[in-house]
C-alpha cells in the first residue's frame, strides 16, 4: 500500500508542477528570452534538459545548456593555432546546423553577434567566433548545433506540460556544474509553488 501511496504522490506532484508550468507560461509569455526545463515527466531527447529560448520572426530558437559533449574545442580544430590550445568543452546546442559553433559570452563581442537577453550575447559569424578563440576563450561557452521552433509549436508544448519555465541568467549559461542544472531548477521552481 505504501508504494501506491508513494506513486500516487508523485503523480500528483508532478501533475501539479505541470499545471503551474503552464500557469506562469500564460502569465510570463513566451515573447521575450525564457529558460526551458523539461518536465520531470519527459521522455527522450529533451529528457532532464535546459535551454535557454528566444523569440526570433515568428518561432523561438535557443541551445541546450546541460548538454555537454566530450569533444573540446582544440579537438575539433586542431591545426588552427587559435584554437588549439582551448581545451572548453563543446556543448550540444541542438539537433539543427550541428556543423555549426557558436559562441555565448557574457559581453557584446561586435559584428556577427545577438543579444541573447541582458548582456549575454550569441555570436553568428564565424570570424567573430575566431576572434573570441584567439582573444578571449576561456569566458565563452561553446555550441555545436541549435534547438528551433515554428511559429506556435513552442506554445503548444508548454501548454501541453513539457517544459517548465524559468528566468534567464547569466549564471546558468555559464554554470559550473551542467550536469546537476535540470535538477536545481526543478527544486527551484517547486519551492516557489
Amino acid at each position: 500500500m505504501g508504494f501506491i501511496r508513494d506513486c500516487w504522490v508523485e503523480m500528483v506532484a508532478v501533475g501539479l508542477l505541470m499545471l503551474a508550468a503552464s500557469c506562469v507560461a500564460h502569465a510570463q509569455g513566451l515573447d521575450r528570452p525564457v529558460v526551458l526545463v523539461a518536465s520531470p515527466s519527459m521522455a527522450g531527447a529533451y529528457s532532464r534538459a535546459v535551454l535557454v529560448v528566444v523569440p526570433k520572426g515568428e518561432g523561438h530558437v535557443g541551445f541546450m545548456l546541460n548538454r555537454v559533449s566530450n569533444t573540446t574545442v582544440a579537438d575539433v580544430f586542431p591545426d588552427e593555432d587559435q584554437s588549439a590550445q582551448v581545451e572548453e568543452p563543446i556543448y550540444l546546442g541542438g539537433p539543427r546546423a550541428m556543423e555549426s559553433m557558436y559562441a555565448v559570452v557574457q559581453r557584446d563581442p561586435g559584428e556577427g553577434a545577438r543579444r541573447l537577453f541582458g548582456d549575454v550575447y550569441v555570436t553568428v559569424s564565424g570570424k567573430t567566433v575566431d576572434r573570441i578563440l584567439r582573444d578571449t576563450p576561456h569566458e565563452a561557452r561553446y555550441f555545436a548545433g541549435f534547438n528551433s521552433w515554428s511559429q506556435g509549436e513552442l506554445a503548444e508544448e508548454v501548454r501541453a506540460g513539457e517544459w517548465l519555465l524559468a528566468e534567464p541568467d547569466a549564471a546558468l549559461l555559464f554554470h559550473g556544474k551542467p550536469s546537476a542544472m535540470w535538477e536545481e531548477l526543478v527544486q527551484r521552481i517547486q519551492n516557489t509553488l
